[in-house]
């Protein structure tokens, strides 16, 4: 199988699971208002950081869009544990992502992924509400700092109110736009990666030190320094487990990267502290390990199978949805590419006038 027909395989077989996980993100984003969430997970809320990682969890924001989304929380009275679980579990997990989970990695790690990342997000939200200041004017964002109150991504001011099928169309236009824009370039990437190594890589390649805490503390170091989101991750991983690396290695890979990208920590220790920082950083590894060597025990002693992409690709091409689906995809990655493409080469041309 040469890269190309690999990369066809792989994006008929993910197109309908992230157009599905898109539509769904979309209704999430337009329908859960923000004041309800900051009801939730306020001072005087009972288990707020258990409820700020389930409430994550589900949202369909990168590791930029939580940013301002976390911000707007603290500044509305969010405890830190909460705003930590907050930025933990919606990175890590979401519902294009378990969708995209379920294609391409199989419906173990599409069950243990959300599991994971909502007890992560718990034990760095608890480890970090430890150290909870009393004062409030301690405990508070700084929100002049331009992450929290421009955000990464646009931030919206509220409109006056909405008929359903305006936001369900508004819904449907931050999906196909400001959503795609956040994991457009790494998907492609991702999804160009894992072709790459279906075609080439013999499965024994990485298979030596593909196992154990090695293999963990390595994807843990990879995954530190990519700024990547959970749906983009996805077809790294799976190109990861053809080659032979455990899923218990993967799953660290799948944690890790975007909960831990250099951006996010550096706004952590802006807004948080630096203990905060030692905390979030502790929860997120210790958990992403304790996972992972789970995961691995887990499918020794009962020979459970990964499904990993390409085991079962050949009924995609006699499926019109999953055509369709692709085709619209192309489309929508092709228009947020060409944009970003375009806005560099303003962006370079008016550098280059001063």
């Amino acid at each position: 199988m040469n890269w190309f027909n690999a990369l066809i395989e792989l994006f008929l077989e993910s197109a309908p699971w992230l157009i599905l996980g898109l539509i769904i993100a979309g209704l999430l984003k337009e329908f859960v208002p923000m004041s309800w969430m900051e009801k939730q997970l306020g001072r005087r809320s009972r288990f707020s950081v258990v409820k700020a990682a389930f409430i994550g969890a589900p949202l369909p924001l990168c590791s930029c869009g939580v940013i301002p989304a976390a911000a707007g929380l603290r500044k509305a009275g969010a405890t830190k544990g909460a705003t930590t679980s907050f930025l933990i579990s919606t990175p890590e997990t979401g519902v294009d992502s378990i969708a995209l989970s379920w294609a391409l990695l199989g419906p173990f790690m599409a069950i243990i992924r959300p599991i994971a990342a909502i007890t992560s997000a718990v034990t760095a939200g608890f480890l970090v509400g430890k150290d909870e200041s009393i004062s409030p004017s301690d405990d508070r964002l700084n929100t002049t700092s331009s992450c929290a109150t421009k955000g990464c991504c646009s931030q919206k001011k509220p409109d006056s109110p909405l008929s359903i099928s305006q936001r369900f169309i508004r819904g449907m236009r931050y999906a196909a736009t400001e959503m795609v824009d956040d994991i457009a370039i790494w998907l492609v990437i991702g999804l160009g990666f894992a072709a790459l190594v279906q075609a080439y890589v013999p499965q024994s390649f990485l298979a030596e030190w593909g196992n154990g805490l090695l293999a963990m503390l390595v994807m843990m170091v990879i995954s530190i320094p990519m700024y990547i989101c959970a749906t983009a991750s996805t077809p790294i991983a799976a190109g990861l487990l053809v080659a032979g690396v455990s899923p218990g290695a993967v799953l660290v890979f799948m944690l890790a990267g975007p909960a831990t990208n250099i951006a996010t920590l550096g706004v952590v220790h802006k807004l948080l502290g630096k203990r905060a920082l030692f905390s979030y950083l502790s929860g997120v590894m210790i958990c992403a390990l304790g996972f992972g060597f789970m995961v691995d025990y887990v499918l020794s002693i009962t020979g459970w199978q990964v499904i990993t992409s390409g085991q079962y690709t050949d009924a995609t091409h006699d499926n019109w949805f999953a055509i369709l689906s692709a085709l619209l995809l192309v489309i929508l990655l092709g228009l947020s590419l060409g944009k970003s493409l375009f806005t560099t080469q303003v962006s370079g041309h008016q550098h280059s006038h001063h």
